[in-house]
């Protein structure tokens, strides 16, 4: 089952990426540049999921619906 975990992404002035999320504590990824940030995101949410429904039960997400707005970055 795919899930959305939303993301607060921030270009910091070293000039790389955070990505933090509300709502999976925890999660802090940095990366060089955007895809790079949310690659590292994404296992770091996998993770922290696994072990949050190891300790206290399944975690319930937002699930993917058969549609949803999804912010697409193009480098110009």
């Amino acid at each position: 089952m795919e899930q959305i975990v939303n993301l607060h992404i921030e270009k910091l002035p070293e000039g790389v990426y955070l990505a933090t999320s509300e709502e999976v504590p925890g999660l802090v990824a940095q990366g060089r540049t955007l895809v790079e940030t949310l690659e590292i995101a994404r296992d770091v949410a996998r993770r922290l999921l696994e072990a949050q429904a190891e300790r206290y039960g399944p975690v319930h997400l937002k699930s993917t619906e058969d549609s949803f707005d999804y912010p697409l970055v193009i480098s110009g």
